[in-house]
């Protein structure tokens, strides 16, 4: 990818802090990512990768994620940043790109984009939905319309599920900037609500809509950003194909129960979006 040196405003660099405590009587965003794949088997080799977002499940009951309506806890001290010159680069570097794309894509509609804050955490760190953990992969947290990630998430993306390359890591980013955009469009609200009304099935296919639209309009994002180079679309491809529900399961979840989609409507999704660039073509939300 041809990245530059310069990078979004709206990253934050939480790496090195040493993480902190859960909200008190909190929801944990294990439950709200997985609820239904993780009563099956746990969430070992599962909740590493499954690109996620907290907007189709409750939370401690639902309402607001401070329960009481108290405070969030006070952050640990500051450490020393632990995030590498590269994964500043892509991290930073993508969400710019991100914010080009859409701000121009929104304009060409009459509106205003509101770009998404991104967050980078070690271990643990605390959202609007709960206490994020590592172990739960790159998520949106439509609450404070920030996405949460642990640079480490790289390094297995690259190393046990073999997909390595920027564009790959970008792909993860435009994913979560993806739930953004559904977040602003009302996309994310629709789902909660068509959930509330469906079986348990029927509700995980809603779900996988709304997957399947942010990988296609992470497609979109790559399409009309100018910086791919010859390879970076194998790697999306890659990196889809790893994520797909069907080979993070490997036949240990009934379809009924996959919630993210399989690899190959993932690949179909994003490669949707890379050929056309056309959000409107993203049509697989309900």
């Amino acid at each position: 990818m041809r990245l530059g040196d310069g990078g979004s405003d709206n990253f934050i660099d939480r790496t090195g802090r040493g993480g902190g405590g859960g909200f008190g009587g909190g929801g944990n965003l294990l439950g709200c990512l997985l609820p239904l794949v993780a009563s099956k088997f746990g969430f070992v080799g599962v909740a590493v990768l499954l690109l996620g977002y907290c907007a189709l499940t409750s939370l401690g009951g639902g309402g607001g994620l401070l329960p009481g309506g108290g405070s969030a806890p006070t952050a640990s001290a500051p450490g020393q940043s632990t995030l590498s010159p590269e994964n500043r680069q892509v991290l930073s570097g993508v969400l710019l790109s991100t914010e080009q794309v859409w701000g121009d894509v929104f304009k060409r509609s009459g509106q205003t984009y509101a770009a998404p804050q991104m967050v980078a955490y070690s271990n643990t760190d605390q959202s609007g939905c709960g206490t994020a953990q590592s172990a739960m992969g790159p998520f949106y947290c439509p609450t404070d319309r920030r996405i949460y990630i642990d640079p480490q998430f790289f390094s297995e993306l690259s190393r046990r599920f073999q997909a390595p390359g920027d564009f790959a890591q970008a792909y993860v980013i435009a994913h979560e900037v993806g739930h953004h955009i559904q977040n602003l469009e009302g996309t994310l609200d629709r789902a909660q609500s068509a959930q509330a009304r469906s079986s348990t099935a029927a509700g995980n296919a809603v779900q996988v809509g709304v997957e399947l639209q942010a990988d296609c309009y992470a497609g979109v994002w790559a399409k009309r950003s100018g910086l791919l180079e010859a390879g970076d679309i194998e790697e999306g491809m890659r990196a889809a194909e790893a994520i797909g529900d069907d080979m993070l399961t490997k036949g240990r979840v009934s379809p009924d129960n996959f919630t993210h989609g399989t690899s190959a409507q993932r690949q179909e999704a994003l490669n949707r979006g890379l050929s056309s660039g056309n959000p409107a073509q993203c049509n697989y939300a309900r």
